[in-house]
């Protein structure tokens, strides 16, 4: 029996993610003592949850043929709001709610930016994130924000648990609440994308917008609700963080969009829009969290975690290329 060299290729190219990602993790496992702990692993789950979270909405920004650079900002300026929120004596839980709306809201004005005001998405989301960076400032003083659950007035148990508390699985496993609600919105884009017209039209309007137009397809809708889920996803995941830390930061996110456009490049998902898998993400998201993980276990210095990511982000744009 003949063997079909061009489907092998084909099927180890459309796998690869999956295959770099189960060396990495047989590396670190021979290399870093302690990684295969269960404490660690699920610390390390619980990491991932952050750029998961930031890295489904860019997936989706980025089938659509879009950028999104402010991310980090608005992962810091939602978890700012929704602690200023708390600290004047707001409801935890209705402070979360708020918070996640601010963040829709400033994704929809970077996806406004971008479809109606017709600015390059790079250039439009350079703008905001610099605003939105400026504003978190502006609101703190430059000064963090602590101690929020003991100054919620009510719902501190909810705010606690968001980002540090557990859901018991099998009566053994502690699974994190982060990468519950990681793989709640996992299923939910999953879902949006494979099965749902929305999905397809994002599809389409990443791979030719021109034409998507031309059979009915309202490109710069699809565009906006894109940045808007973007903006949603990277507003959860800057809770989550305050909700850990106990404290919100002007500086939270900075430098979270590189590691979520990492991610869905890894992933496969192809910058020129229109082409990709959320499942390829996924597997991009754990990549970089296993080697953010494992080199800090090897205490290998953080400039040249930098430069190894750096590497790695050239090597999914060039492959994505001769793909």
């Amino acid at each position: 029996m003949k063997l079909d060299t061009k489907k092998l290729g084909a099927k180890i190219s459309e796998y690869a993610v999956f295959i770099a990602l189960v060396l990495l993790v047989a590396a670190m496992v021979i290399f870093a003592d302690g990684f295969a702990t269960s404490s660690n692993l699920l610390n390390l789950l619980r990491q991932a949850a952050f750029n998961g979270l930031i890295a489904f909405g860019m997936t989706l920004v980025i089938l659509s043929d879009g950028i999104d650079l402010s991310v980090g900002s608005v992962f810091a300026l939602a978890a700012i709001i929704c602690a200023e929120l708390v600290m004047s004596g707001m409801n935890a839980a209705l402070a979360v709610l708020i918070a996640l709306v601010a963040g829709t809201a400033l994704g929809l004005l970077s996806g406004f930016l971008v479809a109606k005001c017709r600015l390059q998405a790079f250039i439009a989301t350079l703008i905001t994130m610099t605003a939105y960076r400026g504003l978190a400032y502006i609101i703190t003083d430059g000064k963090p924000i602590s101690r929020l659950a003991e100054s919620a007035a009510s719902g501190s148990f909810f705010f606690k648990a968001l980002g540090k508390g557990n859901v018991l699985l099998f009566e053994t496993i502690k699974l994190p609440i982060p990468a519950l609600i990681l793989l709640v919105a996992f299923l939910a884009v999953w879902f949006i994308l494979t099965k749902t017209t929305f999905g397809r039209r994002i599809y389409a309007t990443g791979s030719n917008a021109k034409c998507a137009k031309l059979v009915g397809v309202d490109t710069a809708k699809i565009k906006m609700a894109c940045y808007g889920i973007s903006g949603f996803l990277a507003a959860l995941a800057g809770l989550l963080m305050c909700s850990r830390l106990n404290s919100a930061q002007p500086t939270f996110g900075d430098g979270y969009e590189l590691d979520a456009i990492a991610a869905t490049a890894l992933g496969g998902t192809s910058m020129s829009g229109g082409r990709g898998k959320i499942t390829g993400t996924i597997a991009g998201v754990l990549i970089i969290a296993v080697l953010n993980n494992g080199l800090n276990i090897m205490d290998v210095s953080s400039y040249y975690q930098q430069v190894i990511k750096a590497v790695v982000i050239l090597v999914a744009v060039l492959s994505d290329r001769k793909r």
